[in-house]
């Protein structure tokens, strides 16, 4: 596991206890919920291989957030899949409205696809607040796509192909997930303990 606090000028390093929080934050949801309800099957083997990359982005801006998702996207495709398989990009100061980070998507894409990286890397995504189209907010099937901070997932499409070929069943991943979320009822959920530990934004932190 490794682990950054990156700004828009391009300053990297883990520099308070506010972004380390945050990235236990997200390590916990990984391995309670993610890893722990089994909700994706590939994210135990990178996980004990310490090949995530954990990155804290205090910038507030869209145009702030761009540049450092650029700079993780060209840092992803340039290392070895056995040093970096994964990176999470977690945003606690910006895009607390999800119909916002929902929107912010499309440039993330366009992002990729100026890069030439489309068909090479992907990014998924999660929000503290994710609603699927057609759902109740307490639709304890949103939470298949929640985590403690808005969080972009940069993928690689090699990877993604290898782990598809090694579970055959993965096409029905979402309908599983969604009736164990339904059994486990949005009490059991918040049981997990798996939100944000802390408040968003670190004390004397931001860009």
């Amino acid at each position: 596991m490794t682990s950054s606090l990156c700004s828009p000028a391009g300053a990297s390093s883990l520099r308070s206890a506010a972004d380390a929080g945050v990235v236990q934050d997200t390590v916990r949801w990984l391995e309670r919920a993610v890893i722990g309800l089994n909700l994706c099957p590939f994210a135990k083997g990178v996980h004990s291989k310490q090949q995530i990359h954990y990155v804290v982005c205090r910038a507030r801006s869209a145009e702030e957030v761009l540049a450092v998702l650029e700079s993780e996207l060209l840092a992803l495709a340039r290392l070895p899949a056995q040093e970096r398989d994964t990176s999470l990009l977690m945003l606690p100061n910006s895009f607390t409205d999800f119909l916002d980070f929902n929107d912010f998507l499309d440039e993330c894409e366009s992002l990729l696809s100026s890069l030439d990286l489309a068909g090479v890397l992907q990014i998924a995504s999660f929000h503290p607040q994710f609603r699927f189209a057609g759902t109740a907010e307490d639709d304890v099937s949103n939470c298949t796509n929640r985590a403690p901070y808005p969080t972009l997932h940069l993928l690689r499409e090699d990877s993604i192909d290898r782990a598809v070929e090694a579970f055959p069943q993965a096409e029905a991943i979402f309908e599983r997930n969604v009736e164990q979320l339904e059994e486990l009822g949005m009490d059991g959920w918040t049981a997990l303990g798996v939100g944000a530990q802390r408040s968003p934004v670190g004390e004397g932190e931001g860009v």
